[in-house]
């Protein structure tokens, strides 16, 4: 048995330990605790135990679960973390709060037009391709900028930037250019930093860390 409480707590004192110990203030870091693939059982620990903040990869894993626990809870707060496709921009903002993941501009005008049809304007990250990885979603950092005041003009409301780095690569250096793209842009919200790395995310300015394995165990298929 997983004890997700538990696992909850230890990563909220990290987080807490590791925004200390970056000298930023109290709080600074939101968790964005990540349920792919993780059933309502597993989920519901955390919610009982206050959290609620959670994020995850795919629009029909979503809706065929949050509904309901947003039914029972009023209060949570969902994040979309994984790619999006266009014929999704629909189900996508009637289902989440935060979209972190828009990266080309027809996404962009997809989620317009979905917030027009809605009347929903969840919150919106732009996923950058720190690693320019050509298997992974995301702007290239050479076209962040672009998209970014494409985003705005279009009237999407841009609140920070989401990168996941390459796997076998050290983080920071992606931290680092994430936090210069946002900083050139007027962004302060940076979701970045996941199981492994989120405590050098933090000292990299992270606002966001997307942990899912450390809470909720390995995923399930």
């Amino acid at each position: 048995m997983v004890d997700v409480a538990g696992n909850l707590g230890a990563v909220q004192a990290e987080i807490a330990a590791a925004t200390r110990q970056a000298r930023r203030q109290t709080g600074a870091v939101t968790l964005v605790a990540v349920t792919k693939t993780h059933d309502d059982e597993r989920i519901r620990p955390a919610i009982e135990a206050g959290h609620r903040v959670f994020g995850e990869n795919r629009v029909q894993e979503a809706a065929s679960k949050w509904p309901a626990l947003r039914r029972e809870w009023d209060d949570l707060e969902l994040h979309l973390v994984g790619a999006l496709q266009t014929n999704k921009a629909v189900d996508a903002v009637t289902l989440f709060d935060v979209i972190e993941s828009v990266d080309r501009p027809r996404l962009i005008n997809a989620l317009v037009k979905a917030m027009a049809r809605t009347g929903r304007r969840p919150r919106c990250f732009i996923q950058v391709n720190t690693g320019e990885e050509e298997q992974k979603a995301g702007c290239l950092p050479g076209e962040a900028d672009d998209l970014i005041a494409g985003a705005r003009t279009a009237g999407l409301d841009v609140s920070g930037l989401m990168c996941i780095p390459p796997f076998d690569a050290d983080p920071s250096s992606h931290f680092t250019l994430l936090s210069g793209i946002a900083r050139r842009n007027g962004l302060t919200q940076l979701s970045m930093g996941m199981s492994a790395d989120y405590a050098t995310a933090i000292a990299h300015g992270a606002t966001h860390v997307r942990v899912g394995t450390a809470i909720f165990g390995s995923r399930r298929s």
